[in-house]
């Protein structure tokens, strides 16, 4: 007999509209001794049967819609949905040359807790969820029968899993393990991925469109790109006609990879620069030494991971585009972004006018900008979204 669950009454609203978390208080009794992670079957208060749900024990969303319909969470399934996902994103493949894309963005692909991209012939796996975890060998299985050339990597090697009950992994999960960077292809811009050792999966897709609109302020202009990372916003800022690009970061490895990335795609070596620094000292750094810009862009890394570190991610944002502001020129352009998706879009336009009112410039919101479309929103999961920017114009 499979486990069950049964919730309070009240609490399966959320269900009925397709939403796919159901916390901890939201159960009323669970029947059988599900495993970390194994498949429940979820009944209303009155013995309605409503979901099919991965079960996690150790989580405050205790369990993870896989499915709204009676069907096994087998092979089948997720084949099924692999292959949804790669068919909605077709389109984008093809508009914008991708050979490195997001194949499944978790829930809003109805696979809760799974991030697979793909970086040319290598998938690459984030296992966030006891079910996801639980389920591996069968995703794995049905990544092959979908993708039978590609390599399987995995790299679950991050704390969240903690919260699940779940130890870091990253390894191979089939074929083979890659032996140096992958470099893929966006808008016509090369970038070396490097899969085992990068941040996330290796590279931040998420942020393609918003590159691509990047290059609209960029011609003739002098740029500061903070938090660069591997470069890829000062790429598309030099292919855009970047006069100058000074690339930020206090990670050298990542540096270097900036650098050969520039070289990849045939650059003036004399218009990057590559900087070894703590962006919140550097800033203070050239306003105290009125070194000014023409365009600053700001995507830092996730600020807030828990409810509890939003008040001091807000002061986080707002510092540094502050900072921002007060180190371009009249007429500048700030392009600013948060990755943080405790921090709804409507917060983050308050922080920039609160930021605006502390560097003493006059700033207007001209454009703005989210996720990239192979980074979707499910209509019944509005947490999906989570990536939001502006830009700005200082006067």
């Amino acid at each position: 007999m499979t486990p069950a669950i049964h919730l309070v009454k009240g609490r399966d609203k959320s269900l009925r509209r397709k939403h796919p978390w159901i916390f901890s208080r939201g159960i009323s009794k669970v029947e059988g001794q599900p495993q970390l992670g194994e498949t429940v079957d979820v009944f209303s208060h009155n013995g309605e049967w409503l979901a099919k749900a991965a079960y996690s024990p150790n989580s405050q969303i205790r369990a993870r819609v896989w499915s709204f319909t009676k069907q096994k969470i087998d092979k089948n399934f997720f084949a099924k949905r692999i292959k949804q996902a790669q068919m909605l994103r077709e389109e984008i493949i093809s508009r914008d040359g991708l050979t490195g894309y997001r194949l499944i963005a978790a829930e809003s692909d109805g696979l809760p807790g799974v991030t697979i991209d793909c970086y040319k012939n290598y998938l690459v796996c984030q296992l966030l969820s006891a079910g996801a975890e639980y389920q591996k060998d069968t995703l794995v299985s049905a990544l092959v029968e979908c993708f039978p050339d590609a390599n399987i990597y995995e790299r679950s090697d991050v704390s969240i899993r903690k919260k699940e009950g779940l130890q870091e992994r990253m390894g191979v999960l089939h074929g083979e393990a890659p032996t140096e960077p992958v470099v893929i292809e966006e808008n016509g811009v090369k970038i070396s991925v490097d899969i085992t050792n990068g941040h996330k999966t290796g590279f931040y897709l998420d942020q393609r469109d918003s590159r691509q609109q990047a290059m609209k302020y960029v011609e003739n202009k002098e740029v500061l790109n903070c938090f660069s990372y591997t470069g890829a916003f000062g790429l598309y800022a030099l292919k855009g006609g970047a006069k100058r690009v000074i690339n930020a970061d206090v990670s050298q490895p990542a540096l270097d990879i900036a650098r050969e990335n520039a070289e990849l795609n045939g650059f003036d070596k004399k218009k990057a620069v590559f900087l070894n620094a703590d962006v919140f000292k550097l800033l203070r750094e050239y306003r105290d030494q009125k070194t000014k810009f023409d365009v600053v862009i700001m995507d830092p890394p996730k600020f807030a991971e828990s409810k509890a570190q939003l008040n001091g991610a807000c002061r986080g944002y707002k510092d540094i585009n502050m900072l921002a502001m007060q180190i371009l020129k009249p007429g500048g352009t700030l392009l600013t972004y948060s990755c943080s998706g405790l921090m709804d879009q409507n917060l983050f336009q308050k922080i920039i006018a609160d930021a605006a009112l502390d560097s003493g410039r006059s700033v207007k919101f001209v454009e703005r900008f989210e996720q990239a479309a192979d980074h979707p929103t499910d209509t019944a999961y509005p947490e999906g979204f989570y990536l939001k920017g502006f830009a700005c114009k200082v006067l």
